[in-house]
């Protein structure tokens, strides 16, 4: 039987603003959004492309998961993020605001730079080499 990892939750302190920041500066698209009780909500976002994992934004609840939020991979890249245009969404990020932590480098995988979600969660954007 064929698997595949369909979504990711990430921990948010605040759905709206989450939504904000995946949607309008990293331009992904707003899947799912739909209220489960008074307060919680099911909300799922993905960045445009081939249909792959989704991130399910859930709203931190307890003080345990308050204490996750931004720090889910205590410090370690938690995302990757590919790209067909490094270069483009490089400079509409930056544009954006969205603040990349470690420069742009040529590995022997691709073009890649660090970038910080609104929480402090670390991404990898990356070109991959062709091939």
């Amino acid at each position: 039987m064929p698997q595949k990892i369909a979504q990711l939750a990430l921990v948010v302190s605040d759905y709206d603003e989450a939504i904000a920041f995946y949607c309008e500066k990293l331009g992904f698209n707003l899947i799912e959004d739909t209220p489960l009780s008074a307060t919680k909500r099911w909300v799922l976002v993905a960045p445009p492309g081939d249909g792959g994992a989704r991130l399910l934004l859930a709203r931190a609840a307890t003080d345990e998961q308050r204490s996750r939020v931004g720090d889910q991979t205590g410090g370690r890249v938690f995302l990757f993020l590919h790209t067909d245009d490094f270069w483009r969404d490089f400079e509409r990020y930056r544009g954006l605001g969205v603040r990349f932590v470690r420069p742009p480098q040529e590995e022997p995988y691709g073009t890649v730079a660090v970038f910080e979600d609104l929480y402090g969660n670390l991404w990898d954007l990356i070109e991959p080499k062709a091939g």
